[in-house]
């Protein structure tokens, strides 16, 4: 077989939390009275930037901020809405091809373990994934190779054998610096021309069987 191992990535492509993200922002500027500024709200790595963006809002608001009362109310929107998602369109379909082929799968995701594990857990498709490497486990975040280069430690795969399944740039740009073939799946908030690091754009994983975006790649 060409292929030993797929490793996805989590946020904004296995589910889309991206868009969940975004929501619980700008409903959390909105309880201010404000609106939050998208030119400036997405960033070009994979890194946590959360109390960045409290800083931003409490310099919006000013003095009468309140950051554990702002936090609370952000955080319970937001796991509200996450406990409505499932998997993107096509993607149980390809987890399920698989594990038919054989196939070892895994998880490279810069936010922290306990995040990606609860949320595939509450879907009860924590356990298609034979590893995870995540943001908490290396010293950098994509577009840094490192969580990629731990995932194959974990599985034991060589990068040539191994393909990954991206959402963003950043992520693309990870997986290629670690060696590894790319899908890119674009989340909503990515332009698919965005993602030049990538050997195979989608537009969904429902426009290909997991096996037809495989025989895709290049060698």
């Amino acid at each position: 077989m060409r292929f030993a191992a797929v490793v996805f990535d989590f946020d904004g492509l296995l589910m889309d939390t991206e868009s969940v993200m975004l929501a619980s922002w700008q409903y959390e500027w909105q309880q201010h009275g404000l609106e939050l500024d998208l030119d400036t709200f997405w960033v070009d790595h994979g890194g946590d930037v959360t109390e960045d963006r409290y800083r931003r809002l409490a310099a919006a608001v000013g003095p009468a901020y309140d950051r554990a009362a702002s936090h609370a109310r952000r955080v319970a929107y937001r796991d509200e809405l996450n406990r409505q998602l499932g998997l993107r369109p096509g993607i149980e379909d390809w987890l399920q091809d698989a594990h038919s082929a054989g196939l070892s799968l895994a998880v490279a995701s810069s936010s922290p373990r306990i995040w990606v594990r609860t949320l595939l857990n509450g879907i009860g498709m924590e356990d298609y994934f034979a590893a995870f490497a995540c943001g908490d486990e290396v010293e950098r975040p994509k577009p840094s190779p490192e969580v990629y280069l731990l995932a194959l430690d974990r599985l034991g795969v060589g990068a040539g054998r191994a393909v990954a399944v991206e959402d963003s740039p950043h992520g693309a740009a990870a997986a290629r610096a670690a060696g590894l073939r790319c899908i890119a799946i674009p989340n909503p908030h990515v332009a698919a021309e965005s993602l030049d690091a990538a050997d195979l754009v989608l537009a969904s994983a429902a426009e290909l069987s997991l096996a037809q975006a495989l025989a895709e790649l290049p060698d």
